[in-house]
């Protein structure tokens, strides 16, 4: 893959990422008057998520959606949650933050991980083909 595809892919990836956020936020916000915030958090993570894996497919890494993919894609959000569900409890108990900022700010610190994963999942074999070729030298010892 190209270095202009690799780009590519992480343009539209921030792209799919700026309207899941925004996807993610305005169900949190629908659901924050109803329940614990931890709860409405935890919802319209699962919620965006599975629009995520539709975007990223078709949009980011253009392959086809199937249930394997769609099986294992969580897998590529665990890492995502834990570090956006301990950003969110320290923003809001340490930090004081108002539970409706935290979330997008704990989201930012999320970004690389998450599409180093999702690409790992969606796009078999792109770690390899990302990878430099290791140097055939000989060597005169």
């Amino acid at each position: 893959m190209s270095r202009k595809d690799q780009l590519g892919q992480v343009f539209r990836f921030a792209l799919v990422g700026g309207v899941n956020t925004g996807t993610f936020f305005g169900i949190y916000l629908l659901l924050h008057p109803w329940m614990p915030y931890f709860a409405a958090y935890s919802l319209a993570f699962v919620l965006a998520m599975v629009g995520s894996f539709f975007m990223n497919t078709y949009f980011t890494y253009r392959t086809r959606p199937t249930w394997k993919k769609f099986l294992l894609f969580p897998l590529t959000n665990v890492t995502n949650y834990v570090i956006q569900s301990a950003g969110l409890y320290a923003l809001v108990t340490w930090a004081g933050m108002d539970t409706r900022i935290a979330p997008l700010v704990a989201a930012v610190v999320a970004i690389p991980f998450t599409f180093l994963l999702s690409r790992k999942i969606l796009v078999p074999g792109a770690a390899r083909a990302a990878e430099p070729e290791p140097s055939r030298t000989s060597s005169t010892v």
